[in-house]
């Protein structure tokens, strides 16, 4: 049976992927599209999921505008990874499909309350800001969910500063009402993201689909890795927030433990940071963090969901 998805996002090159992953697989119903402020403005991403909607034809797909801010810091953008319209590279195509008129976190939390119980997973590739929103104004969304599967965090690495990374450090208050909700959380961060690095031998068996949306992956990876490589020296790009959807789709292709995790609010050096105590015995927690990939049986999932397009 497919699951069901609302996929919350700020593409942003990795969370194009993320989007056509989910589209173009069978196992996955997509029940909307949410966007946040992130890796570039609320409105630049927000263009960007109706563009990468228009070029994968998401339609029949309700998307909606969320938080154009954090809960309680400035805006805090990543131009040097993701380029001035937070998907520099590809050419991309003038969007048909318009925004629903409701806000965000309502659609987010209608989905949950119309649907039964335990049948939504959320899947957040962006900061946190619309799901913590939606846990403070409708509390019963936290029993009804079936997982919160995130991108973000990282039990050893950091990216934004030497211990937090970016989709955590931009809006860590609302990270910590996520992680502390209640719910299950699958933390994917960076120690399994890094793993999913897009290979040039990855990127030619996109090349060789000889489609738009295959191209439009070489487009959007070309660019990526470049700046990947200028910014922090990666040889190749990662996807990282593909790889949340993948967990979703089968949980066989990543390695997860129970672990508790908390988020850093008040460190000078380390706001933002996801603290996980792997320390014995564990205490008993509703999070878990993603270890290691399955990195063939994953890039052969995006690959044939790219292809289904």
């Amino acid at each position: 049976m497919a699951q069901k998805i609302i996929l919350d996002c700020d593409p942003g090159h990795d969370d194009a992927i993320a989007m056509m992953l989910a589209w173009g697989n069978p196992n996955i119903d997509l029940l909307a599209v949410t966007t946040v402020v992130g890796n570039q403005t609320l409105e630049k991403v927000s263009h960007n999921a109706l563009a990468v909607a228009e070029m994968a034809k998401i339609y029949g797909v309700p998307f909606a505008k969320g938080c154009a801010h954090p809960l309680v810091r400035e805006v805090e953008n990543a131009p040097n990874i993701h380029g001035n319209s937070g998907m520099d590279g590809p050419t991309l195509p003038e969007p048909t499909i318009q925004f629903e008129d409701k806000h965000a976190v309502n659609l987010i939390i209608d989905l949950i309350m119309s649907h039964p119980e335990k049948t939504i997973t959320l899947v957040p590739t962006g900061g946190l800001t619309n799901i913590a929103m939606a846990a403070r104004l409708e509390p019963r969304i936290i029993d009804r969910i079936k997982e919160v599967v995130l991108m973000g965090g990282g039990y050893h690495t950091g990216n934004w500063s030497a211990v937090a990374e970016f989709n955590i450090k931009i809006d860590p208050e609302a990270a910590h009402i996520v992680f502390n909700a209640g719910w299950k959380v699958t933390m994917v961060g960076l120690d399994l993201t890094h793993q999913a690095l897009a290979t040039s031998d990855v990127i030619e068996r996109f090349a060789a689909l000889n489609t738009k949306p295959g191209q439009f992956v070489v487009d959007l990876m070309t660019f990526f890795g470049k700046m990947y490589k200028q910014v922090q020296g990666f040889d190749a790009p990662p996807v990282h927030d593909a790889c949340a959807v993948a967990y979703v789709i089968d949980p066989t292709l990543i390695e997860v433990q129970q672990v508790p995790v908390n988020i850093e609010l008040t460190g000078t050096h380390t706001l933002g940071m996801t603290v996980a105590d792997f320390r014995y015995p564990p205490k008993p927690c509703n999070t878990w963090v993603a270890k290691k990939l399955d990195k063939e049986r994953f890039w052969n999932l995006v690959i044939d969901a790219v292809r289904n397009l």
